[in-house]
């Protein structure tokens, strides 16, 4: 099935100084091609281009399109499938591997911000809250797991009461602080990447969708308008990698996720809900993520949808969760509201690994991505330079197509997450 578009311009795009990068016209012939200008394509490029690569960037549409840039923004510790689970299908070793490198990309995330003065907003801090009691017995598992197990030292429990220094809401019953990770402005983030990368050399091409390839010694890459030799291709496509890749596209799902925005509240207004300016998240299945932007606006997101239809009614049922969260904003209007895809597995691990030994990709971020795309880019990058063991550490958790085939797939999931819904209602 393809994707449509997303139904409006997010509200990161509303000020966009982004100018355009030339489609792809005639043939030309580069080390390396990048499809995808989200995060993990623009990380790729820009770490290619300063090992000296000659580096090729195809975009579809724009840079920071699909999920990149239109994103909740917050940069989370850890990855979206649990711990226990990745261990079970990597062995503990590994999955203490994929840990460590998930705060790796924490870390590099802002290193990239501050070696290319990106201006992207970046704030510290994030909070996983409870709104059940059984969230706050699981908050307290995670904590002691991640304390004695994984040695991450950067995350604190929170009482009801402590929360109130960075949730002033009655809805959560206790969190889960961590000073590691954050929030940012991600179109920002991920445009500042694609300018890093340009410097750095790379040519980048906006409107130029790839329609197919043909592997072997040197790839092929064909658009509408041209086509591109290389040495290498790096897929980083993720929920609109479609027809390029069908074995890749099988192993992932577009889900739509949706954010609004608030009119501007005011600095002191903004601060009383958000005190401490930590991005939140709860742990319902389903869950609300929310956070303060730069001119002082919540941005609100939650609400899946599996159909790829967008809900009817988007701005109004999104404020219907906010004011569940915030009742004291029950005179505020909601400025923008926007959706996207972003690309999940099965499992909600990643999947990284090639599809020729020339023929990388990159995808599966499962919400995840703002942190953990920069950094996949940089392990293909060293991949392709000859140092694939971290790579390769992702490459070894197993993936399965989701079932029901192109016709099926879609609707058995949506049945699938009823239970889960139910779960989080009860």
């Amino acid at each position: 099935m393809r994707l449509s578009l997303p139904p409006a311009p997010s509200y990161y795009a509303l000020d966009d100084a982004w100018g355009t990068c030339a489609p792809l016209r005639g043939e030309v012939s580069v080390d390396v091609a990048v499809l995808g200008g989200g995060i993990a394509g623009c990380s790729a490029a820009l770490h290619l281009a300063k090992r000296g690569y000659r580096v090729a960037l195809l975009e579809a549409r724009h840079i920071g399109y699909g999920a990149s840039g239109r994103a909740g923004g917050q940069t989370i510790f850890g990855l979206a499938v649990g711990q226990q689970k990745l261990e079970r299908e990597v062995g503990r070793e590994d999955a203490h591997r994929l840990f460590d490198l998930s705060i790796e990309a924490l870390d590099l995330t802002q290193s990239l911000i501050r070696d290319y003065s990106i201006d992207c907003d970046y704030r510290p801090n994030h909070v996983h809250v409870a709104v059940k009691p059984r969230h706050v017995d699981e908050l307290g598992l995670w904590a002691r797991e991640l304390h004695e197990e994984y040695r991450y030292a950067s995350v604190r429990l929170l009482n009801r009461d402590e929360l109130q220094e960075h949730v002033r809401s009655e809805r959560y019953l206790g969190g889960l602080l961590d000073s590691r990770s954050g929030h940012l402005q991600p179109l920002k983030y991920t445009r500042g990447l694609a300018r890093a990368a340009m410097t750095a050399g790379a040519v980048l091409h906006e409107n130029s969708e790839v329609l197919r390839y043909e592997n072997g010694r040197e790839v092929r890459v064909h658009t509408a308008q041209g086509s591109v030799r290389c040495a290498h291709l790096v897929l980083c496509g993720n929920a609109y990698i479609g027809a390029v890749a069908p074995s890749l596209a099988r192993r992932i799902l577009g889900v739509g996720t949706y954010i609004i925005a608030t009119e501007p509240l005011g600095e002191a207004r903004a601060r009383s809900l958000l005190p401490s300016n930590a991005a939140v998240a709860d742990i319902n299945w389903i869950l609300d993520y929310f956070r303060r932007s730069q001119d002082h606006r919540l941005l609100f997101g939650g609400r899946v949808s599996y159909s790829s239809v967008q809900p009817p009614r988007l701005a109004e049922s999104m404020r219907k969760r906010m004011l569940r969260v915030f009742p004291s904003l029950s005179d505020v209007k909601v400025a923008n509201a926007w959706g996207g895809y972003l690309d999940i597995t099965m499992s909600r691990a990643p999947d990284f690994g090639r599809l020729a030994p020339n023929v990388y990709y990159l995808q599966g971020f499962s919400g995840h991505g703002v942190a953990l795309a920069g950094l996949a880019g940089g392990l293909a990058a060293e991949a392709i330079a000859g140092t694939a063991e971290r790579f390769d550490v992702f490459s070894r958790i197993p993936h399965r197509d989701f079932p029901g085939g192109p016709l099926l797939r879609r609707p058995s999931l949506m049945l699938a997450m009823l239970y889960y819904r139910l779960r989080d209602l009860l």
